[in-house]
């Protein structure tokens, strides 16, 4: 008796957990938003990446809500030029239905006049496109001319349709449109912007019964034609600008790709069972819930399994033994029978089963014996694999670089990574983990097992004969511990070719920064003296400070990287030399980047500190301009921005090669000194060049001043402040350093 009332306690135990379970889940299901945000507005669901008020969306989706209306009214994106009311927001797929009050319209007024308007739409600054699957352009009329033209990111688009129709009697009374009458097409994929524009085909007879045009994207299968749409005096009034009509738009979380925004601590696909989508455009994506599951991937726990086991009447998954599994369900035929458990009729009795057996067990034996010679071979190839990597680490100077570690006094945070770290670090070196490619290597995005984000730098080639140099260059370089020096923290030399492992810096270069169109905001003059001031310490750093001292040997703007308070840090090291301890010491192989190139380096082979300088001159030219180094698309003169440079002092004419936005922050005479220190750069014997130390003091002067001459509210104090005089220092033609070249600094008119 005691035991029966046990098992039924135990019964009624598990039920209960299995009801806790279930509600939890309901539970989960129906939370849509994020605590404390609205989760509808009016008869609207707003489903969380969307929202309402501040800290409620993901950047691009939030949505407004006027309570003034009854019920109150959803609306996407008020700031563009047509506000647009929601009517559904869709999860899956990533979908939203709006209405519009507008349409193209072109009507006979009497004396051969026509009342005409466009219809004009852009979204190209939110996160939506119209949908090229959900929506079709349609026109209505006689003799009509439907034409739609658009922008896809940078290409133009255009597509139309024309419809005829000599009397009422010969159009249909209604229903599809069929080019009598009325007429539809598709619209091409990825469309941000559109204008609708109407057409008459010179048939002036139809306007006593078809008077007027209508043209509009509307969503597909919504409008039904009707031939008392044809006369259109009411139509646009009554049927367009009174209850408008529905088009649907795709969208994504923009100015991102997938693997981005897995790096980001904001990442949206909160679900663990989430998957993330790149969309059409360059940068966007969504999230979804992987096969198997349902919900709203943007929630924690909102994706949920599928029962698949669950009756579904005649469109259930399985007709015989299903067993759901977490993401999935197994479908089988019952013992003794054979089939396709899939399908209604799909399991039938098998004969041959007693016939098979024997088979089976002979089969099992083969099976094994496979296995076991499967298993030898996978060992072989494994200690193959290790005596492969053993002799990559030997052969890219692995021992020799654990042995300088440990002979090395300074303490280091350097680490030998294998390769099976650093390949699921970067997801197998997967194509879009790449964020950088270069004449030395590609570099990869990566996450390490400690949760740290790096860069893997995968170079190209290693000459054999500079192994033990190289060993020796980056544990000297992984000692270096400056702000403005991206840091080396170890390497990998288990592959063929040495990789190296550096801190990632996330907000890509200055070269991005300057040239690429797609940035939006501008770079302010107080900002490009920083980040030259920043960069010209730490190569002043590796000339003067570090010991030994290093040359970068390729200084340009793609290898300045900026973090997101756009601090600059020198990067890219893989032709880095130590300073050489002789002028016998010569390159066998000029290397660098066209346009950065020393022209000493160029005749001499022989890089020197002032082949930094020479270099770097070219990135402060490129900050004060806004021009590349070399620009082939410009005219002969522009080609060289050096050579552009020089013309421009020669002729007086600096003033006219400033960047539009920095010539309106500073005056004449701040510019007119950093062109002279960027000439004294630039000279062709490197004996004449200040060195960076030099460089770094006197950018770091002048900024000072321009910062003071903002913020001193007496103009006889800023006289006073900025006529003081000030001194660099220059290099005479024996290379010793002298104090010359005395600057006098004054407030410049027009200030």
């Amino acid at each position: 008796m005691q035991r029966e009332f046990q098992m039924q306690h135990q019964v009624m135990v598990m039920k209960l957990h299995v009801l806790i379970v279930l509600l939890l889940g309901v539970a989960s299901a129906a939370n849509i938003s994020l605590p404390g945000c609205r989760d509808k507005c009016g008869d609207v669901s707003v489903p969380h990446p969307f929202g309402i008020g501040d800290g409620c969306y993901v950047e691009g989706l939030n949505v407004s809500c006027n309570d003034s209306f009854s019920p109150p009214r959803a609306f996407i994106n008020p700031d563009i030029n047509t506000q647009m009311q929601v009517l559904e927001i869709s999860l899956v797929p990533a979908n939203v239905r709006v209405l519009l009050e507008d349409a193209a319209y072109d009507c006979y007024a009497g004396n051969n006049n026509t009342d005409w308007s466009d219809m004009v739409i852009n979204i190209s600054a939110t996160a939506y496109l119209f949908s090229d699957t959900r929506n079709v352009l349609t026109a209505i009329g006689c003799a009509t001319v439907g034409y739609i033209e658009g922008q896809n990111g940078d290409d133009i688009y255009g597509s139309g349709c024309s419809s005829r129709c000599k009397k009422l009697d010969s159009v249909a009374s209604g229903g599809l449109c069929t080019r009598k009458g009325c007429c539809q097409t598709n619209i091409t994929t990825g469309l941000d912007y559109f204008y609708v524009t109407l057409g008459n085909l010179n048939h002036t007879d139809v306007w006593t019964y078809s008077p007027c045009s209508f043209g509009m994207l509307v969503e597909k299968g919504w409008y039904n034609f009707s031939v008392n749409d044809l006369p259109g005096q009411d139509f646009l009034n009554n049927r367009v600008k009174k209850t408008g009509y529905p088009v649907m738009l795709d969208w994504v979380i923009p100015n991102a790709s997938c693997p981005e925004a897995k790096r980001r601590p904001d990442y949206p696909c909160r679900s663990a069972n989430s998957v993330c989508q790149n969309s059409t455009r360059p940068q966007g994506y969504t999230c979804k819930c992987a096969q198997g599951y349902e919900g709203n991937p943007f929630m924690v726990n909102g994706c949920q399994d599928i029962d698949e086991c669950a009756p579904k009447g005649d469109n259930r998954t399985c007709f015989w033994e299903c067993t759901n599994l977490e993401g999935g369900y197994s479908c089988t035929c019952p013992r003794g029978t054979k089939g396709n458990a899939d399908e209604r009729h799909g399991c039938h009795k098998d004969d041959k089963m007693d016939f098979l057996k024997p088979v089976i067990g002979g089969g099992i034996g083969i099976f094994f014996l496979v296995a076991t010679c499967f298993l030898a071979y996978l060992g072989f190839e494994k200690n193959k694999l290790s005596r492969t990597k053993r002799k990559f680490f030997e052969q890219n100077g692995g021992l020799l670089l654990q042995q300088e570690m440990i002979n090395s006094h300074n303490p280091t945070t350097f680490r030998i990574y294998t390769r099976e770290e650093l390949t699921k670090a970067t997801n197998n070196f997967d194509k879009t983990s790449i964020i950088g490619r270069g004449g030395q290597g590609i570099v990869y995005g990566g996450v390490l097992e400690d949760k740290r984000t790096v860069a893997v730098k995968k170079s190209r080639i290693m000459d054999e004969s500079r192994l033990k140099e190289y060993t020796r260059e980056t544990l000297i370089l992984s000692q270096i511990n400056h702000k403005n020096v991206v840091k080396l923290l170890g390497c990998c030399l288990e592959v063929e070719v040495p990789m190296l492992v550096y801190e990632f810096i996330s907000n890509r270069t200055l070269f991005h920064h300057l040239h690429d169109v797609n940035v939006k905001w501008p770079m302010p003059l107080d900002t490009r003296l920083k980040i030259a001031i920043e960069s010209a310490q730490a190569l002043a750093y590796l000339h003067s400070w570090a010991s030994p001292p290093i040359l970068h040997g390729d200084v340009k703007s793609a290898n300045i990287l900026l973090d997101e308070q756009l601090t600059a840090k020198v990067s890219d090291f893989g032709t880095a030399k130590l300073a050489p301890t002789d002028e016998t010491q010569l390159a066998t192989l000029v290397q660098g980047t066209c346009g950065y190139l020393d022209p000493e380096y160029m005749q001499t082979c022989q890089l020197t500190d002032k082949s930094d300088v020479y270099s770097f001159a070219v990135v402060l030219l490129e900050l004060l301009t806004g021009k590349r180094a070399l620009y082939f698309e410009g005219s002969e003169e522009e080609r060289s921005l050096v050579f552009y440079f020089n013309s421009a002092m020669r002729e007086g004419k600096l003033f006219e090669i400033l960047d539009d936005q920095v010539k309106h922050e500073g005056d004449a005479e701040l510019f007119q000194e950093i062109a002279e220190l960027i000439d004294r750069c630039l000279s062709f014997k490197g004996v004449e060049r200040p060195t960076m130390k030099e460089v770094a003091e006197v950018l770091e002067r002048l900024r000072r001043l321009e910062q003071s001459l903002w913020s001193q509210p007496n103009s006889e104090e800023m006289d006073c402040e900025l006529g003081e005089t000030s001194s660099f220092t220059a290099a005479d033609t024996t290379g010793n350093h002298t104090m010359e070249g005395n600057a006098i600094v004054t407030i410049g008119e027009g200030r």
